[in-house]
Formats: structure tokens, sequence, C-alpha cells
């Protein structure tokens, strides 16, 4: 068994991160189940997960990053991570809520991760959530988040007392929250983000104690039921979801007629921010005036915005006249829960999905025919971010390229559910950007699906690929010693040349490819780059290789400064 921490430092975090995703995984659909508040739209569960998997995405990342270390992560970097990735992939109401009570506890742990500063993390992140929401309403996951930091504020001792201290004192104020809610009572259920935050909790205690806390709300005399109108018991099974006092668990959405009349918002609209922060104190004004839900965390310069609007494009030209909006995500309430009767168009036969590093790309794909999703620099995207792409695309057959050989585990999940939903999906596995061009130019909807999956695997696989990089610090590379600052030339994912700036690498870099032949090669440039050393490679390629045709595309703002590919 291994050795349990006395604080929580940077092992701890991943731990927690990955039972918290391992819990709502479990608990998903039954936290969907029971989504009533604010809008009977039925994914709160699945909102919860997918925020805490792009979370623990990118702790993992962190650890990747020192494997050839021997030492694990500094708890600052884990903690920071983890806030970070909860930031870039919140879903929903209930997801932004979350992200921000990481980011809250993210501020206090990162110098210290005993008793008190988890005391202390648990208060600044209630208090930070409270602080986002635009009206807080009780009897919410904000309740719940409030009672968790209270109780644990009663624990001096040992950093597994607070966090089951915290855990005790949340699943009791969930058993409350139907008395607070009335919309909760009348359905007879708890509040689904606090019974996510519940599950949040539960996976802490056990990364922390090694053991799995018992599940579900209770009351604060410890009996596992909540009260309802008139005085009756909904009963609470293993899983911890209420059901009527007849004993018959609801298997869909729990309809409010409040909330479904049509009276409220028709549309969710969310986008991640790049602006100051007196600009966001402007927008939060605009959009509490244009809707109601409004969330907006974060802070530095990056932001998440949450709001219900009828009018969802004035949302985002609010987001426009405050800074950058991108990721951004608008759902029509009535489709997304199913309560739409208009019928929709037959989905197209085929469709192409894609990842790109960059608004250029995105563009050049969307001409092309393609469904994109952007990665931006440190933001790779999740799987839910993959599925919501798949059903984008409406289509009976799908090829997925996710140009990225990190995100091949992420797009195999978002491959796989996408299965169960009834579309054919085939992963490409395409390493870079410059591969899913090739493979795109092959691309033929009018021939049978496997022939053109193999049409385009073929070229993806024909297509070399290299991209130049920064070096961030001193490391050993397989091209020898890189300092800080030196230009990187990595060919096929391993770094083969190691300059002093960036036209004179990727001159070496061409050569090194094209020694082995070639017709093509393709040059991606970052939006810092200019258009004069795209003109010096094509005459260095035209002078050096005859018959060898180069293209050359913006990519936008990308991690690298420059992509080349070699077919």
């Amino acid at each position: 068994m291994p050795q349990l921490p006395d604080d929580l430092d940077a092992v701890a975090v991943r731990t927690w991160c990955s039972l918290a995703l391992e819990a709502l995984g479990r608990e998903r659909a039954e936290i969907d189940a029971i989504n009533v508040y604010p809008i009977a739209d039925g994914d709160t569960g699945t909102n919860l997960y997918l925020t805490v998997e792009s979370a623990a995405a990118a702790v993992e990342a962190v650890f990747a990053a020192h494997e050839t270390g021997t030492t694990a992560p500094a708890t600052a970097d884990a903690v920071r991570a983890m806030a970070h990735g909860a930031l870039i992939g919140a879903r929903g109401n209930s997801g932004t809520i979350l992200a921000q009570l990481l980011r809250g506890m993210a501020g206090v742990l990162a110098d210290g991760g005993d008793a008190a500063h988890l005391r202390l993390a648990l208060t600044r992140a209630a208090a930070a959530a409270r602080q986002a929401v635009a009206h807080p309403v009780e009897g919410t996951v904000l309740t719940v988040a409030t009672a968790a930091a209270e109780a644990a504020q009663g624990e001096e001792r040992e950093v597994r007392a607070v966090v089951s201290a915290a855990y005790e004192g949340a699943r009791a104020a969930l058993a409350k929250t139907p008395e607070q809610l009335a919309v909760l009572g009348r359905a007879g259920v708890v509040d689904a983000g606090g019974r996510g935050l519940v599950a949040v909790l539960g996976a802490l205690v056990e990364a922390v104690t090694g053991q799995a806390p018992v599940r579900g709300p209770r009351t604060g005399s410890g009996k596992a039921a909540a009260p309802v109108d008139g005085g009756s018991v909904v009963g609470l099974p293993v899983g911890g979801v209420p059901v009527p006092a007849g004993g018959a668990l609801m298997e869909g959405p729990l309809d409010c007629p409040e909330d479904l009349d049509g009276g409220g918002p028709a549309f969710e609209v969310i986008y991640l921010l790049e602006a100051r922060d007196e600009q966001v104190d402007r927008l939060r004004t605009r959009l509490d005036a244009l809707g109601d839900s409004l969330v907006v965390v974060g802070g530095d310069g990056l932001w998440h915005v949450h709001v219900h609007v009828d009018d969802a494009g004035a949302a985002v030209e609010a987001g426009v006249e405050a800074g950058r909006p991108y990721r951004i995500r608008i759902t029509h309430f009535a489709t997304e829960s199913g309560h739409d009767v208009r019928v929709q168009a037959e989905p197209a036969q085929r469709a192409v999905v894609v990842v790109v590093p960059g608004d250029g790309l995105a563009g050049l794909c969307t001409e092309a025919g393609a469904t994109t999703v952007i990665a931006r620099p440190g933001e790779p995207p999740a799987s839910g971010e993959l599925v919501d792409a798949i059903r984008r695309a409406h289509a009976r057959e799908v090829v997925l390229l996710p140009n990225d050989a990190a995100l091949r585990h992420t797009a195999a999940a978002a491959a796989e559910q996408a299965r169960t939903e009834g579309v054919r999906v085939a992963l490409v596995p395409t390493r870079a950007a410059v591969q899913g061009i090739a493979a795109l130019a092959v691309h033929e909807p009018d021939r049978g699906f496997d022939e053109d999956v193999v049409a385009m695997t073929a070229a993806a696989g024909a297509t070399r690929y290299a991209e130049l990089a920064v070096a961030e610090r001193q490391s050993w590379t397989m091209a020898g010693i890189c300092q800080a600052g030196d230009i990187l030339g990595l060919i096929d994912g391993d770094v083969a040349v190691i300059g002093a700036d960036v036209p004179a690498t990727a001159r070496t870099v061409l050569d090194r490819m094209l020694a082995a032949g070639g017709e093509l090669v393709t040059l991606v440039l970052g939006e810092d780059v200019p258009d004069a050393m795209a003109d010096a490679l094509e005459e260095h390629v035209r002078e050096g290789y005859l018959a060898v045709d180069t293209v050359v595309y913006r990519g936008g703002h990308q991690r690298a400064p420059l992509l080349i590919g070699v077919e």
C-alpha cells in the first residue's frame, strides 16, 4: 500500500484528479438525471466530468514533463495546472463554478499543503465561487461549498481530518438543499451541482486517507435521506441519487414547468476570454443585463464566461468588446434537452473532424469542408470537445484527424463515445497538422468509407513532419545539449537540429528531410514569422531540389513558429 501523504503534495493532487474523474464517471448519468436547476437540461454530471477531465489532463501533462527527472513536480505546479485545466475546459454552469472553486484552492495550496493551508484553501474557494456568480442562490453548489469550508474550520489537526470534515459538511448541506430551493423540493431531488462537488470532495478524502468515504448526501443526524414537500422522504440508494418516495428512479431530466415553459433564456453561451480585469468588470455588467446564470471566473488575463441569454450574438459581441473571446460554444436549450419539436436536418453521409493548432489552418480546413477544433498553445482539447465537434459535423460517418501524437488517447475516447451514439468513426492517427492537411487533400466523400479512410491514412503516413521550437531551458536532446533560447528542429517528433535562429535552423531541417527525397514541401507559418522568411525557404528548396514544389500557409496563433511537411 502506498504511503499516505501528510500534506497535499503533487502526487496527492494527481491522485485526487484521477479519483474525481472516476467518481464523476460513475455518477455522471445519475447527476444528469437530477439536474433541474437552473435549467432542467440533464447535463450537470456530464459538464462536471468534462471539466475535471480537462483538469486531470493538465496535471498529467505536468508529470509527463518530469518523466526524465528523479523527483515529482512541485505542488504549486500541480495545483496551478489543475486550476488552469479546469478553467479552459469548464463546461456549463456547474463546471464553471467548479473551475473557480479549484482556482480558489490552488491560490492557497501553491504555498503549502498542510492542514492550515487546506482549511484556508476551502474558505477561499467558497468565497471566490460566490463572487464569480452574479446572483448567488442558496440550495446550490455554492451552499455546499460554503458548508464544506465551515466544517473544515473546526479541525486543527492533520490533513486527513480536514478533508474528512469538509466532506461530511458538504454531505449534510447537500441533503438540505431541497429545503432551500423550491424547485428541488418539488422535484424531490438534491442539487445536481452540489452532488457533483460531494463526489469531488469524496475523491479528495480517498486520495488523502486511502479509503473511499461513505457516498451520498446525509442529514445532520447522519440519516441518508432528504426531506421534501409534505414531509415525505426521498430515499438515497448506493449511488446517493434521490428517488421519489415510491421508489422509481427517473431516467431523464426532471421536468420543472417554470424551467421548460419557454419563459427562460433560450441559449447558453460559453467562451474563454483574454481580457484585462477592468474590461471584465464592464463585461459582467453588460452580460447581467442580457440574461441570467452569469458566472465569470478566472484572472491574470484569462477568463471563462458562462451566461444564459436570448440574444447569443449580443453575448459574444460583449466579449469581443472586452477582449478576445475564443472556444465559443452556444447551446440552444430546447434542442439540447430534447424538447425541440422541429424536425432536424438529415445528417450528411460523411464528414471530417480535424484538430488544428491555429486560426489560419482552421479557416483552410473549414474551406475544405472539415469541422475544426482549435488546439491553442498549452490548451489541448479534451475528449468532450472532440465529441462535440463530431456531433456538430452531423454525419453518419466521421473521419477524425487528431494531428498530435499526444492526443491519441483523447481522440480514441472521443471516437468510442461517438460510436455509442450511432456514428461510424474512423480515427486516422495523424501526429502533426501537416499530416492532417495531406489526409484532407485526398479525402473524397463520394467513395466508400473504408476506401476513403485507407487513402487518407496512406497520405498522412507518407508525409514526414517537422516543427521548430524554442528551448525553454538547458536540456539533453538526441542532437546534443541545448541551451535556453536555442532553436530546436524536431523531425518526426525528435530533436534533430539545434540552431541559433529560425531561418538557418529551418534550412537545415529542410535539407535533412529532403535528403531522403520528396515531391512537395508544406510550410505553415506562425503569426510572427515574416513572409520574407517563407520566400527565402521557397527559394532554398527551388534552387537545391529540382521538381520539388512548395506550398505556404499561414497558421495564425500557434505554438510553433514553423511547421514543415515533406511528401
